[in-house]
């Protein structure tokens, strides 16, 4: 994994994880989550840092233990000086190798957009998402298409079952319907009609972990975090045995 980053940004990766005292692979496996959304937020499931978690760019910090609060401190550290990093251009992907086109063209398939904070293929599809200048790259059939995604925070790929594409993707708004998106460059250079009046869409199932849904949900999750304290303390204080304060905490932990 850390062949993934240039040789200065893997010593920065490396400083961070000594001065934690945490291990590379699990400051690097932090990194690769912060990347894909240009170091505003993270989702996360690392055995040093508590197994599953959240983090958001002045904001939310989530860890499986929820009461031990030195790891909340740990993570939000780790976090908001790797995100600095990746924003002042201190953590950077290696450059991927170039490639021969069916044109000749010697370079990356998606032109001269940069490094993308996301890469991947299905079904004979390849994509990439630039969530720094706002571009998805598209490439199927050996034809490549960029869209603008607009005010979308693309932080889902999966696979399409109908359309123009095999590939489809989500957003805090849900669906990205790609019709909607300006065409930059590809056959068709015709802006397409942009969706108005979109809200974001608040789901019970878990969804790629983006800044607005989750500004949505932090009250709900922070006081359901409140209600289990105050059970703690009742438990603590013998009002609530172990086995109803376990039972109460157990039911409200299923409604995240």
């Amino acid at each position: 994994m850390s062949a993934l980053f240039t040789e200065p940004s893997l010593q920065n990766i490396t400083n961070i994880a000594n001065r934690y005292g945490i291990s590379l692979n699990a400051v690097i496996d932090l990194t690769q989550t912060l990347m894909r959304s240009n170091g505003t937020m993270a989702q996360f499931n690392i055995y040093e840092l508590g197994g599953g978690g959240q983090w958001m760019q002045g904001g939310m910090t989530m860890v499986g233990d929820m009461f031990n609060n030195q790891l909340k401190n740990t993570v939000d550290g780790l976090c908001g000086e790797l995100s600095n990093l990746i924003q002042q251009g201190g953590i950077q992907y290696k450059p991927l190798p170039k490639v021969q086109n069916q044109n000749g063209f010697s370079g990356n398939w998606w032109g001269d957009l940069g490094f993308p904070n996301s890469t991947g293929s299905q079904n004979n599809t390849s994509y990439a998402i630039f969530s720094n200048i706002g571009r998805l790259a598209i490439q199927e059939n050996g034809k490549v298409t960029v869209f603008n995604t607009l005010d979308h925070q693309i932080g889902g790929v999966g696979q399409q079952q109908s359309g123009n594409y095999s590939v489809s993707f989500t957003s805090q708004y849900g669906a990205v319907d790609l019709n909607s998106l300006p065409v930059v460059s590809g056959e068709d250079k015709t802006p397409k009609p942009q969706q108005e009046n979109k809200q974001p869409i608040v789901q019970n199932e878990p969804e790629p972990f983006t800044q607005e849904s989750s500004k949505i949900s932090n009250d709900f999750e922070e006081d359901i975090f409140e209600k289990i304290e105050k059970l703690a303390d009742l438990k603590d204080k013998g009002i609530l045995s172990e086995e109803e304060f376990n039972n109460k905490k157990t039911d409200l932990l299923n409604r995240l």
